[in-house]
């Protein structure tokens, strides 16, 4: 086994999941992960805690499943919203085995299928989880890797010296999260405004997203204005959404279309009333991810990024005295900000052409 393989492990169970004696966890993992999702368990068991391994989400089997579904008949799954009521922390493993396995279904079965599921979604927020990837060919190829290039990749974008990265993020949670404005500029094609007045910035280092490597809050929701080009692909539904705009006004898109497979990008955003507005702003800071891999869960977290996210907003983000924004969806697009491109906070430039101004 790659010795890279316990590593990981080991932060995940230590550090993003911060798993303790008794604890029952949900390993979610397909089966092309499973030298991940074994070497997990075994430390699960040296700590005293107790795995329950299942298959990953958006595999062939669920894609089986959802072909086979009529929408109208999805619901939450009671046994299922069980099984993470019980748990006390999730484990989601990402591991393509073929990265287009959910492109037969439909857009309005994906939208009624992650409306069901919301609650389960909000169930699982709700405790200690993490997303993570494991390498498999299907990533891979995705990616246009090979399988050894992919995997030096994706673990040198996970076992590294997430305290490290912890106080390299901070500096960029100081200018954020007092802020009341941000405005990102990129070229001729992106300028857009809005609030983040009283949101709280969150430090993402490794413990929810692993690899971590972001600084993200929650836009307030009318507030948006503007027009933004996500000159970045999005792979949503197993297909592949090019050259989104989107335009905003009074924090709801108002106009809206895409290179390719813009019926992928209407789906998302008919998905209910939520999914026209914004519910992240996220700035890459990764330094360790410095390519394009078709994969979310990396490319957002760029340092010459920013990503935004249309549908739901995470509860920790946004204080209690509001209603953050919700959704049954939350798809991440990106801009690239190398060049051509500053964000600006509070009328002060930050980041210039994908240098922040700690860097220089």
């Amino acid at each position: 086994m790659d010795e890279r393989v316990r590593e990981h492990a080991e932060i995940i169970v230590n550090h993003s999941l911060d798993v303790e004696s008794g604890d029952a966890v949900v390993v979610r993992a397909p089966s092309v992960a499973d030298e991940l999702a074994v070497t997990v368990s075994e430390l699960l068991g040296e700590l005293g805690a107790y795995p329950l391994v299942m298959s990953g989400r958006r595999d062939a089997k669920q894609a089986a499943f959802l072909a086979a579904a009529d929408p109208a008949d999805l619901d939450t799954p009671d046994h299922e919203q069980a099984l993470f009521d019980a748990a006390d922390a999730v484990l989601h493993v990402r591991a393509h085995a073929n990265a287009s396995e959910m492109s037969d279904v439909d857009a309005d079965t994906h939208a009624a299928y992650n409306q069901a599921y919301q609650p389960i979604q909000q169930e699982i927020l709700s405790k200690r989880w993490c997303l993570t990837q494991h390498p498999s060919p299907g990533s891979a190829q995705l990616a246009e890797m090979s399988s050894r290039s992919y995997a030096d990749f994706v673990y040198g974008a996970m076992n590294k010296d997430w305290e490290e990265q912890r106080e390299h993020q901070e500096q960029m949670v100081e200018i954020l999260d007092p802020a009341e404005e941000v405005r990102i500029v990129s070229g001729d094609t992106t300028d857009l405004r809005m609030s983040v007045a009283d949101m709280k910035t969150i430090n993402d280092h490794g413990k929810n997203n692993l690899p971590g490597g972001e600084v993200f809050t929650a836009p307030v929701p009318d507030s948006v204005e503007g027009e933004v080009l996500f000159d970045k692909p999005l792979v949503h539904q197993g297909q592949i959404v090019e050259d989104v705009r989107l335009e905003f006004e009074g924090g709801e898109v108002v106009d809206h279309e895409a290179g390719k497979n813009e019926d992928v990008l209407t789906g998302v955003l008919e998905t209910d009333e939520g999914a026209r507005r914004l519910g992240e702003l996220g700035i890459g800071m990764n330094r360790d991810i410095d390519r394009f891999t078709y994969n979310m869960l990396f490319d957002e977290k760029m340092g010459d990024t920013v990503h935004l996210a249309v549908g739901m907003a995470y509860d920790i983000c946004v204080p209690d005295d509001r209603e953050p924004n919700d959704s049954a969806v939350h798809v991440d697009m990106i801009v690239d900000m190398s060049e051509d491109s500053f964000i600006e906070v509070d009328g002060e430039v930050v980041q210039r052409d994908g240098t922040f101004r700690f860097e220089e």
